[in-house]
Order: structure tokens, then C-alpha cells, then sequence
């Protein structure tokens, strides 16, 4: 059996003008990662589970904020913290409707 654990994307995410973060990139390498699990499984292989990395963006092991791992974004940056205001990036809805569909909505 086998779980796959922090599968994710760092990634120089920026807040739009509007508030929002778009983050297409991190949904299409989730996407591609998900579905070839999901081939796995249907070709045998015993998969007992999937985490993603963060879901909110964490100080990275070099303690920046210059790259953003999770579906939540922290308004801070390094030397400014900011609001700290927590903003759905665009992956959080679409990682919920993969949660909720239990993977058959990619």
C-alpha cells in the first residue's frame, strides 16, 4: 500500500488588483498529478490516500514568503506582515469540488 503525501506546487503567487489570486498553474500540475494517481489505481495499485502540501501558504524551510504553497494565501511578505488577511486562491474552490467529488471532478 502507498499514500502520497505534500504533493503540491511553490509558486511566486501574486494578489490581483480586484484581491484575488489567480493560480492556474497550481491547478493544472495538481490536475496532471491527480489524474495519473487515479491511472495508477485503476491499473492495480494499492493508493490509500493523497495530501496535498500546505493548505495555507507556510514560511518555507529558508523562512520566506517569496513562494506560495497552499490554496490560501497570507497577505505578508517577508519583512511586512501585513494584515496576515487570509484570500481563497482560485485552486481552494476547485480542490473542494475534487474533495467532494471524491476526484471525478478534476
Amino acid at each position: 500500500p502507498m499514500m502520497i503525501v505534500e504533493n503540491g506546487l511553490g509558486a511566486y503567487d501574486k494578489k490581483e488588483e480586484d484581491g484575488s489570486v489567480n493560480d492556474d498553474y497550481r491547478i493544472d500540475y495538481m490536475r496532471k498529478h491527480i489524474a495519473e494517481m487515479k491511472k495508477s489505481v485503476e491499473e492495480g495499485v494499492d493508493c490509500r490516500g493523497y495530501l496535498s502540501w500546505g493548505p495555507i501558504d507556510i514560511l518555507s524551510s529558508r523562512a520566506q514568503m517569496k513562494k506560495r504553497y497552499g490554496f490560501v494565501y497570507v497577505n505578508r511578505d517577508n519583512d511586512d506582515l501585513k494584515d496576515m488577511r487570509r484570500i481563497k486562491k482560485k485552486s481552494f474552490e476547485w480542490y473542494k469540488n475534487v474533495i467532494s467529488s471524491n476526484g471525478e471532478v478534476l
